[in-house]
């Protein structure tokens, strides 16, 4: 009875949180209506408030969700480099993923979101970042942590190199995308091109002396 109870009640939250996401993002925080919500969601509008609350501490949940699910999918490469050939291919196949994950309609649509209510709600910054940016870089900075105790990398802070090379790979299509708009979005060749010009930048700064022999 407990299992079953638990499954139902795990159903109801998954069902209000996607409803959730579809409503937001499509009539931002203020345009969505509680009401529209619970239908969308197949329970009642007490069920919703039983689950989380308020408004706001939904809206909240969907963030912190949606950017920790994306930040999930991007995690560590199952292999890090014990050779500097091996570098440039493990950062490019680093670079495209990371892209790939970011670089959706929804995230993108989401972030857009967060922006546009950052004065009301500070603390949706924060779970953005947070769940978002902050966790990659920190993947990222035990990987070049790693890479450094191998002599592949010359690094004194990774966590300076890893933001680094997030910012390489992100800024210029996210600045893009969001002042463009969907349409801007890269193609899978345009990120290939500029995860390579990433990479190149980024173990031109940080390879070691073997490493950048290998880059000329």
């Amino acid at each position: 009875m407990s299992e079953s109870f638990e499954s139902s009640t795990a159903r109801k939250h998954r069902a209000i949180l996607e409803a959730a996401e579809a409503l937001f993002l499509r009539e931002g925080y203020l345009g969505t209506s509680m009401d529209e919500l619970a239908e969308r969601s197949g329970v009642s509008k007490q069920t919703v408030y039983k689950h989380f609350g308020s408004k706001k501490v939904l809206f909240v949940e969907l963030v912190t969700s949606m950017t920790a699910g994306a930040s999930d999918n991007l995690g560590e490469l199952d292999r890090i480099p014990d050779d500097e050939a091996d570098l440039a291919p493990y950062f490019m196949q680093y670079a495209m993923d990371e892209m790939r994950i970011v670089m959706t309609p929804r995230l993108l649509r989401l972030r857009r979101l967060v922006i546009g209510e950052v004065s009301r709600f500070p603390e949706l910054a924060q779970a953005l970042f947070e769940n978002g940016p902050q966790q990659s870089i920190q993947s990222l900075a035990n990987i070049i942590a790693k890479l450094v105790q191998r002599g592949l990398l010359t690094a004194p802070n990774p966590a300076a190199a890893a933001t680094t090379l997030n910012w390489l790979v992100l800024a210029a299509p996210i600045n893009e995308t969001m002042l463009l708009g969907d349409d801007a979005i890269p193609t899978i060749a345009a990120m290939k091109a500029h995860a390579a010009e990433a990479t190149r930048i980024f173990l031109t700064a940080y390879a070691s002396d073997t490493g950048r022999d290998d880059l000329r």
